[in-house]
């Protein structure tokens, strides 16, 4: 049997998923979490292919009673040593306009969904220690310049403090808490409020803006993920941790 396993919500896809396969050369069993069957199926077949193990889980991360029994369920195998929690969506628009049945939504998957996964593995790793790894973004800090980022700005914005004020309050239990913060990345989620007629002409602009001149690929960010992890990160904890191609240590004047 595997010694440790590590958790990653919204593993259906993306950066997700990125994380779930990568994670088969640190020897760990996969606990990939997501409501798109279809996706998890494929993300376990692509864990499979490279020689590792996985097991599907379709949850609503919004749930508690779901993510209660999700972690009641993987409490029988092999110890929990990590967890990432990628699951979260991209939708809204100019303030003034904001259905807040749309704000409410935002938050709810993306902070209360976030929430609920570190609390039960908290209390499953307070014993044994462990890391957690939030997916934060660079929306938690800066306003984008193409608008209408409100309710995703302040979803991401608590996940920042709550990393920070996690961190200080299960440190003691040998429970280290970090967030990732990618920058653009060639993922649904990138793309999720765009046409496919613009996708093309965004993504050159978009790439121009970004310093390193393009977009990261859902691996690159799926490193940094591993890395908050592995013990190889073992005196980090508290830090916001940009994978962003420089977009945070970017200022526009002109433009």
């Amino acid at each position: 049997m595997t010694a440790t396993a590590i958790l990653v919500s919204g593993a259906a896809s993306g950066i997700g998923r990125a994380t779930c396969v990568l994670a088969v050369r640190d020897g760990h069993h996969v606990h990939a979490v997501d409501l798109d069957p279809d996706g998890l199926c494929e993300t376990v077949e692509l864990i499979g292919a490279a020689g590792g193990q996985a097991t599907a889980h379709r949850v609503d991360v919004t749930a508690a009673d779901q993510v209660q029994t999700l972690f009641a369920t993987i409490g029988d195998g092999p110890r929990l040593a990590g967890v990432f929690t990628a699951a979260g969506i991209d939708r809204g628009g100019p303030a003034d306009e904001l259905d807040p049945t749309t704000f409410r939504q935002v938050l709810e998957i993306n902070t209360t969904g976030t929430f609920l996964i570190v609390q039960q593995a908290l209390r499953a790793m307070k014993a044994t220690g462990g890391s957690v790894v939030l997916c934060c973004s660079p929306a938690a800090q800066v306003g984008f310049a193409a608008g209408g980022a409100t309710a995703y700005g302040a979803s991401k914005g608590a996940i920042a403090s709550m990393t920070r004020t996690i961190a200080v309050d299960y440190a003691r239990y040998g429970i280290r808490v970090n967030a990732v913060l990618p920058g653009p990345t060639e993922t649904p989620l990138m793309w999720a409020n765009v046409t496919s007629a613009q996708s093309a002409a965004l993504r050159g602009q978009i790439a121009g803006e970004v310093p390193l001149g393009r977009l990261a690929r859902p691996d690159e960010i799926a490193e940094c993920v591993l890395w908050l992890l592995s013990d190889r990160s073992s005196f980090t904890t508290g830090s916001l941790v940009g994978c962003d191609g420089g977009v945070l240590a970017k200022s526009s004047i002109s433009a």
